[in-house]
């Protein structure tokens, strides 16, 4: 039992420094491509031991000038990972000497991790293609989109119920809370809220106290993790509505029909969009089309049909867009009657929009949302 598990430790080592020179190696073919760059294949020194404390340095000569790079190798490296990776390069570099830069290469770096370590002045690489190197006498800066690998992990945070964690963050950012406390307001299993709070704390965006069962966190940054969530959607494609023309009614008294009708028929609605924005924050001096959130069923075709609403191509005055289940529809707010959707759903939905929803989601998010 023993040997076998030295035989798997051994075996984790060895595929873990083949990935660290993969990665070196990929550095360096980028690097070699750059004008007044030299890096001979004789100046790379991996650590050739478990306790070394850097594993490579690459002797470099940029424009005539000759320039050490102290290269540490991580996988997958967020903002939480960056405090340690600085002490370490710090700790390395007593005392400084003038041709030495230390250098982040990467599987993936999180937009956070290379902000600060570009405000440290550490270089870094990653396996998408983004360098940074801030080097005496070499500057060199390209940005490029993130590996698939962590698009792939930052965009499965933002959908689904793992979405519902993180709605049930913002809308009580103020509070400290446990996994099953969270777990239960977003409705969802403890074991998805423990993911996703792991997640959020590599970006750092939480902080926490106590230990074990009664650990708790805080949401120290709602601002950063809106942004990021506008950001992902940004990059998918909209749900298409359906659209109706609802005959014989205003625009402000659409909204109160459609409210009546769907409760009547015991349908799971929100009201989303302009519609519901200037019932939170009023910012338009009208509202020519009411767009809400809907659970698809034998009611809600019911209740259309009591509305006479009619598909349309062209002037529609009420879009349905059908949602998946009742978390699409966490933290609704029930305003005048009328079902809304939270604000911070509003918000994401008006910057998806077109026209002046943009400005209206900038207004929401100053007079209601706070952050």
């Amino acid at each position: 039992m023993i040997l076998f598990a030295v035989q798997r430790i051994m075996l984790t080592m060895t595929e873990s420094t083949t990935t660290e020179k993969a990665l070196i190696d990929q550095f360096l073919v980028s690097i070699r491509e750059l004008p007044d760059v030299h890096a001979a294949s004789n100046g790379v020194e991996f650590a050739t031991a478990v306790g070394d404390r850097l594993d490579a340095r690459i002797h470099l000569t940029v424009a005539g000038k000759s320039i050490i790079l102290l290269v540490e190798v991580k996988k997958s490296v967020y903002p939480r990972d960056v405090r340690q990776v600085l002490w370490q390069f710090k700790a390395l570099r007593q005392p400084p000497q003038a041709n030495e830069q230390p250098l982040l290469v990467a599987e993936s770096l999180s937009p956070g991790a290379k902000e600060l370590l570009r405000n440290e002045r550490v270089g870094y690489y990653d396996s998408g293609g983004s360098l940074f190197l801030p080097a005496s006498g070499a500057y060199v800066y390209i940005d490029k989109p993130p590996p698939r690998t962590l698009e792939k992990s930052v965009r499965s945070l933002f959908s689904g119920r793992r979405a519902q964690v993180l709605h049930a963050l913002l809308v009580r950012h103020q509070d400290w809370f446990g996994v099953t406390e969270v777990a239960e307001r977003a409705q969802v299993a403890p074991s998805t809220a423990s993911d996703v709070l792991s997640q959020l704390d590599r970006f750092d965006w939480l902080v926490s106290r106590g230990q074990g069962p009664r650990k708790e966190r805080h949401l120290r940054e709602p601002g950063a993790l809106l942004d990021a969530w506008a950001k992902e959607l940004a990059a998918l494609r909209a749900p298409a509505p359906c659209r109706y023309y609802v005959p014989g009614l205003k625009s402000d008294t659409l909204i109160e029909r459609l409210g009546q009708v769907l409760d009547a028929h015991q349908v799971g609605y929100a009201v989303s969009f302009e519609a519901a924005a200037q019932r939170y924050a009023p910012f338009l001096s009208g509202i020519s089309q009411t767009r809400t959130r809907l659970l698809p069923g034998v009611g809600a075709d019911a209740a259309i049909a009591e509305l006479d609403a009619r598909v349309v191509s062209e002037g529609a005055n009420l879009a349905v867009i059908e949602v998946k289940s009742a978390g699409d529809l966490l933290f609704r707010q029930k305003i005048g009657g009328i079902w809304l959707a939270s604000p911070i759903q509003v918000y994401l939905d008006l910057l998806r929009s077109e026209g002046r929803a943009k400005e209206m989601a900038e207004h929401l998010r100053r007079e209601k949302i706070g952050f």
